[in-house]
């Protein structure tokens, strides 16, 4: 570790909001600038050649969220690690948000010092570990780790001596990432993420101190005269391995102990997993969660995010297409043109009988759900669309027998893929977008991500007295549920009813789909398509009777 001697008089003695706010601008230049030898150096945990890219883009973002000129610092960095986290591209952006995110939560002060400094590099470099499945040696993780452990070693020294010292000590650990990583070993280059990152922390010495030291800079351009090949110790892999296809990414509104119910799951499928999430959340516990994770079963990462929460921004890639040649390139498997699949079917586990009709003229077969699902009947359902492909669409609390009746088909030779709902006006939502001339995969996908991106919610009849989140309910009492949580009650069915629609509305709805029960009369359906007319009159509204005895109404906004 590097320690620099005492700096001039003039240079800054502290970070400010303006400080803060030049740093991160002048880090997103350099990415820009080196972008390209970044993406070069990318050949760990397989070479897709993305991770400038992915800098640039979550950088760009965190800039675009901060606030005005007046912003404060904690202003600053709570905007740009929110920006950053919904924005995230691949391993080393989401990596790149957690970062700042740590930033964010140790420096809520106007000004930071040299020791404050330090404590926000640590915090950074540990929420950074912390939201790596498998953290290993010579990866960002460890060039975030070797500054936090110089800045901790000059904490008491000026902030410039810090920054330069932070700087150094980030290069000296930067060359050493050849060694740890076989991959990296064997290509003679070191680990593209912790490079950005070393370009980061020197950005931050050209802004306090007047220039960059340039160190990160001379390591890369050694080590590629050099082109050295070492044999290096084998080290579990923190960012993944080739055994994977695909890189799934998502963002998930979801509590947190279902976002850590989410990581466990995907642990399980593949590797190269990152989990971040904001700061705080909404007023029901929600918050914005970014994941990243290799895997071969794309349907099962998807599934997995829509039990979690509500999920958008679904981008899968498959490293065999290999990386992107622009950066604004959507990161998508359907961004490729593929030859016609017709040999495929659908079949839909569906609650609400009198949707049968509608449902079938898309040309899918129905399975009436029931209190105790036939996994026959789906199985049955499945042979019989006349096709190998199958996607079936149920309800997340038939996911078990839905997915034995899919293992036995599979058995003979089907190809099945499961989409699981928590609602009908989800399977509504995944059937209109589908489209056999896409991949299988591809259409899979879309699928999940409309039925997981609909925001769903129902209104029923409380039949017994208990205490909710929103307070303490009688029987008679009419209860809204928003994605699984009561919002709502109430003494009159109709204003409870267009009070959670009011709120399913308020958070963006370009469609909303009300499926109504046996029992809802026709003047409260009445009542709602007014209120949908006066209080709503851009969002499209479509009313399906359903026919099921409970909830009393199914509501959905997409």
């Amino acid at each position: 570790m590097t320690v620099i001697d005492e700096p001039p008089p003039s240079e800054p003695v502290a970070l400010t909001a303006v400080v803060v706010r030049r740093w991160y601008e002048t880090a997103l230049a350099a990415f820009e600038e080196h972008r390209k030898t970044i993406n070069a150096l990318n050949v760990y945990p397989v070479p897709d050649g993305d991770t400038g890219t992915n800098l640039v883009g979550t950088m760009r973002a965190a800039l675009e969220a901060v606030a005005g000129p007046d912003a404060t610092l904690p202003d600053v960095t709570y905007s740009a690690a929110r920006g950053a986290l919904l924005a995230a591209r691949g391993n080393s952006g989401v990596i790149l948000a957690q970062l700042l995110r740590g930033f964010a939560d140790a420096w809520g002060v106007d000004t930071v010092d040299g020791p404050r400094f330090a404590v926000g590099l640590r915090r950074a470099a540990e929420s950074a570990a912390d939201a790596v499945a498998e953290p290993a040696p010579g990866t960002i993780l460890t060039i975030a780790a070797a500054a936090a452990d110089a800045a901790d070693a000059a904490r008491a020294a000026p902030l410039p001596v810090l920054v330069r010292s932070v700087a150094s000590s980030a290069a000296e650990a930067l060359a050493r990432t050849t060694d740890q990583l076989p991959a990296l070993a064997r290509a003679g280059v070191v680990d593209a993420g912790g490079f950005g990152l070393a370009l980061m922390l020197d950005a931050l010495t050209e802004v306090v101190v007047g220039k960059p030291t340039g160190a990160a800079i001379r390591v890369v351009e050694s080590g590629s005269r050099t082109a050295r090949m070492r044999v290096a110790a084998e080290v579990p892999r923190e960012s993944g391995s080739t055994d994977f296809a695909y890189e799934v990414q998502y963002l998930v509104d979801a509590t947190v102990d279902a976002a850590e119910r989410l990581r466990c799951v995907l642990s399980g499928l593949g590797d190269s997993l990152v989990v971040v999430g904001a700061a705080d959340g909404d007023e029901d516990g929600l918050r914005p969660w970014n994941i990243h994770v290799h895997v071969n079963d794309v349907g099962a990462a998807v599934e997995a995010g829509i039990e979690a929460g509500r999920l958008h921004r679904l981008s899968v890639t498959r490293f065999a297409d290999g990386p992107a040649s622009d950066l604004d390139r959507p990161a998508s498997l359907a961004a490729e043109p593929f030859a016609v699949e017709v040999n495929r079917g659908v079949v839909v586990v569906l609650d609400a009988p009198a949707l049968r009709g509608l449902v079938e003229a898309e040309g899918a077969r129905v399975v009436v759900a029931s209190a105790e699902l036939d996994v026959d009947a789906i199985e049955a359902a499945i042979r019989g669309t006349g096709h190998t492909d199958v996607v079936v669409v149920t309800r997340s609390w038939a996911i078990e027998s839905t997915e034995r009746a899919a293992a036995a088909a599979r058995a003979d030779g089907f190809r099945v893929a499961v989409v699981p709902t928590r609602s009908p006006v989800q399977a509504l939502a995944a059937l209109a977008v589908r489209q056999p001339e896409r991949r299988f995969d591809d259409d899979v996908i879309a699928m999940a991500e409309a039925a997981g991106s609909c925001r769903h919610a129902d209104v029923s009849v409380a039949v017994r007295e208990g205490l909710t989140s929103v307070g303490r309910c009688r029987p008679g009492d009419f209860l809204a549920h928003a994605d699984g949580d009561v919002v709502l009650l109430g003494h009159n069915r109709d204003e409870v009813v267009t009070g959670v629609v009011d709120r399913l509305c308020a958070a963006g709805a370009e469609l909303v789909t009300v499926i109504a029960g046996a029992t809802l009369p026709k003047s409260s359906v009445d009542y709602v398509a007014a209120h949908l007319a006066r209080a709503w009159p851009l969002v499209e509204v479509q009313i399906f009777d359903g026919g099921q005895r409970e909830p009393l109404v199914w509501i959905g906004a997409e």
